[in-house]
Order: C-alpha cells, then sequence, then structure tokens
C-alpha cells in the first residue's frame, strides 16, 4: 500500500510560522521523515503577527523544497496546531528544540495538545551546527543589509539557489 493514503500511517505535523523556513527548519523535516511516514509541515498564520514574507510566499518556497517527497506535504493554518493535526489525521507532533528556554516552552505546549487532542509531541535536538539559527537572525540580518550571511541560514535547492521566498523583500 502506498505510504501516502495509509490509514495506519504514523503521521507528524511540523508547525511553525517559518517567517522564512530555515536550514534549521529543514534538518528537523528531514530527520523527522526518519520517524514517520508522513510529514505535513504546517505554516502556522496568525493575524496578529507582522511577517516578512507573505503567507503564499512561504508556502511556495516550502513545497518547492521537497517537491519531489510525496510524504510531505505543505499546508496553512490559522488556528490550533492540535486542530490541524485531527484534520490531516496527524497522531504526533515534530518540534525542534535548540536550548533549555525551547524545551520549557515546548514542555508547557506539549500538555497543552495531548490534553485537547491526544497529540503526542515528539522534540527533535538541534544539530551543534544549527543551534543558533532561526527565522528571527535571519530577519535580523536582513535588516542590517548582512544579506550574504542572511542567505546561508536558507535551504538550498541546489548550491547555487538559496531557497528564498520572493528576495525583493531583501
Amino acid at each position: 500500500m502506498n505510504i501516502v493514503n495509509n490509514p495506519d500511517a504514523r503521521v507528524a505535523v511540523f508547525a511553525g510560522s517559518f517567517d522564512p523556513y530555515t536550514i534549521g527548519h529543514d534538518d528537523i523535516a528531514r530527520r523527522a521523515l526518519r520517524l514517520f511516514d508522513r510529514l505535513v509541515i504546517v505554516v502556522a498564520v496568525n493575524p496578529e503577527k507582522h511577517y516578512m514574507f507573505p503567507t503564499e510566499e512561504r508556502v511556495a518556497a516550502i513545497r518547492e523544497l521537497y517537491k519531489d517527497d510525496p510524504r510531505v506535504s505543505v499546508v496553512v493554518n490559522d488556528g490550533m496546531t492540535v486542530d490541524i493535526a485531527v484534520k490531516v489525521g496527524a497522531q504526533f507532533q515534530v518540534r525542534g528544540v535548540r536550548s533549555t528556554i525551547d524545551f520549557e516552552y515546548e514542555r508547557v505546549e506539549a500538555d497543552y495538545n495531548r490534553n485537547l487532542g491526544n497529540l503526542e509531541t515528539v522534540l527533535l535536538y538541534a544539530r551543534p551546527q544549527f543551534s543558533s539559527v532561526s527565522s528571527t537572525a535571519y530577519r535580523q540580518l536582513v535588516y542590517f543589509h548582512k544579506e550574504a550571511e542572511a542567505q546561508r541560514l536558507l535551504p538550498t535547492i541546489n548550491t547555487q539557489h538559496p531557497l528564498t521566498p520572493n528576495t525583493h523583500h531583501l
């Protein structure tokens, strides 16, 4: 049976604003694919938050990165992660952790998600080379006109082309 359509498949969601989607996010997603049959990357939208990249560009960039892997899908969600997890049939949520601060935050969120929808959280610790990579760091580098350094935080489709949502925002 095809893994993508298997009702017994282990499905996980990986949610975040991904503004932008970094090499750290990509590493967590690719490592999660070794644990789960399907991964649904959820681009979260919060109307109270200001984003550098429009939702459509963030989604398109992530889809481009995984276009050849049928186990990965990308969706937009403006609600709670636990609700989209139920909608896509996920029993697990993957989260990346870079520090003890991330861990404490994720521990509380894991309790909420387990209580609200029986969604189990799986924490994947950032590899040391990605422990300081973040979307915030990218945006700060761009703000201070350090575009070359910022580009190093983004995944590449090949060695010459960083996967940047529409680069006119730089």
